[in-house]
């Protein structure tokens, strides 16, 4: 069990070419327990499939951590790079009797198995070389595998799955070092723990049975086993494994969806995790209530009208100018220009009036466009419609009424107000046109509220524009 008071916990993804939403998930459950209790967070790198682990596939992860704003303590660790610390210790386990060298070939074990199966017993190999003496062995390649018990249990003390139990005679002697002297990944996971001071490690329920492999060779090694928590993955909403049939399953395509970092850290911690009925809360507040106590067993479904939901309340609550950061952050993730001195002005200012139903910062944008065009504005098909001669004739003679009015909302409500009865008009009859003509679009924030944002000159001259034919 853990020893001394420092938490640390770790993620450890693979190097895959993106960020995975579920690895996103389990290294946000890990910064929250860290981060919450004063610990440590740490990124370790498992870069050993050399194929797969190029510099831009590993970026990709950064990148995500950082969107996410997931800091990790430290320099992150690169599992390849600690290879012959790996060998080291299966060397000490095999001087130390915990381990044995093993010289049965691939072909030899797939034989064995093959006949094992044909025959109806159990396919687990159990390696002829485990207590044959030194003197005896052949001067050929050789494996080092563990001397793991035949005999009892392997018991993992999990903090989310409670006590699970694993008999000894279905786990084999599992391969610590290859005979061409690289560590196994079961291996490195445990050796880089250790030597990184991990003290909880919480991950997918998938790497449960490997617990029990892991725990053998601690128990070898002699060294304190940490908090295990294995949490369930996350399901599509039809209950099934998640898959790109469901949806986005990196997290830099949420990005590029134009989900703030926010309302994914808080939307991600909800899958599989709760403090009552609490669904929107803030990160100081998900540190301060994050434990693995929270944590069910059964598996989340990704639900993305929920994180539609959770999504509009970080944007509904998020200071003017730091939404601007992160629409220009979006902008940026996309490849779209970004936005000059002057709309980031603009746009800021019209915030009140846009941030309480946007959803997303594409949303935020498309409700803030009459902030963001620049006249002469082409309006699109549904607010062309409301621009015909009658239209622009009423156009044309707000124009010479709102030329000395006072810019306030009373004053402008009055006004307009005063004109659409004068022609026997309801209000919406002429805020159609007036959207056209502020816009460019037939669904926007109130017509008050675009003509204090642009001011009087720009929306004088916005009608204006839209009044001639």
């Amino acid at each position: 069990m853990v020893s001394g008071s420092e938490i640390v916990t770790r993620i450890a993804p693979s190097p895959t070419g993106y960020m995975h939403i579920g690895t996103a998930r389990t290294a946000l459950f890990n910064w929250l327990f860290a981060r919450g209790r004063g610990g440590r967070f740490l990124l370790r790198v498992e870069d050993t499939d050399r194929a797969r682990s190029t510099p831009e596939a590993t970026e990709a992860i950064f990148a995500g951590m950082r969107w996410l704003g997931l800091d990790w303590d430290g320099e992150a660790v690169s599992q390849f790079d600690r290879a012959p610390r790996h060998a080291e210790v299966a060397r000490e386990m095999l001087a130390g009797g915990h381990a044995y060298k093993c010289f049965s070939t691939q072909e030899e074990i797939q034989a064995f198995r093959d006949a094992a199966k044909a025959e109806g017993r159990s396919t687990l190999f159990l390696s002829p070389w485990r207590d044959v003496p030194e003197a005896e062995h052949p001067d050929v390649p050789f494996a080092i595998r563990l001397k793991a018990p035949r005999d009892g249990e392997t018991v993992i003390e999990d903090a989310v799955q409670g006590r699970v139990t694993f008999r000894n005679d279905q786990l084999d002697d599992m391969v610590l070092l290859r005979s061409d002297g690289t560590p196994t990944y079961m291996l490195a996971v445990v050796v880089d723990d250790h030597d990184m001071g991990v003290t909880h490690v919480i991950r997918g329920d998938d790497h449960l049975s490997n617990a029990a492999r892991q725990a053998q060779i601690l128990h070898a090694m002699g060294w304190p086993l940490p908090v295990y928590a294995h949490i369930p993955l996350i399901h599509g909403p039809d209950g099934k494994k998640l898959s790109k049939r469901h949806g986005a399953l990196g997290v830099m395509e949420y990005a590029a969806m134009g989900y703030p970092a926010a309302a994914m850290r808080n939307y991600l911690a909800r899958l599989g995790w709760s403090h009552g009925d609490d669904e929107l809360f803030t990160d100081a507040e998900a540190r301060e209530w994050f434990d693995l106590s929270g944590i069910g067993r059964a598996p989340a479904r990704l639900d993305l009208k929920k994180l539609d939901h959770v999504s509009g309340w970080h944007i509904g609550r998020t200071e003017d100018a730091a939404l601007v950061a992160a629409v220009q952050e979006f902008l940026g993730l996309t490849g779209a220009d970004p936005l000059t001195e002057a709309q980031e002005k603009r746009l800021e200012t019209a915030m009140y009036c846009l941030k309480e139903r946007a959803k997303t910062l594409p949303d935020l944008l498309e409700k803030g466009h009459f902030a963001l065009v620049s006249r002469p504005i082409a309006p699109d098909a549904k607010a062309a419609e409301a621009l015909t001669d009658v239209s622009r004739g009423i156009l044309s003679e707000l124009t010479a009424q709102l030329q000395n009015v006072s810019w306030t909302r009373d004053a402008l409500e009055g006004s307009l107000t005063a004109a659409a009865e004068a022609r026997g008009l309801k209000f919406g009859q002429l805020a159609a046109p007036l959207r056209a003509a502020l816009a460019g679009r037939a669904a926007t924030p109130s017509v008050y509220d675009m003509m204090l944002v642009l001011g009087a000159e720009e929306s004088l001259a916005r009608l204006e524009d839209a009044a001639r034919p």
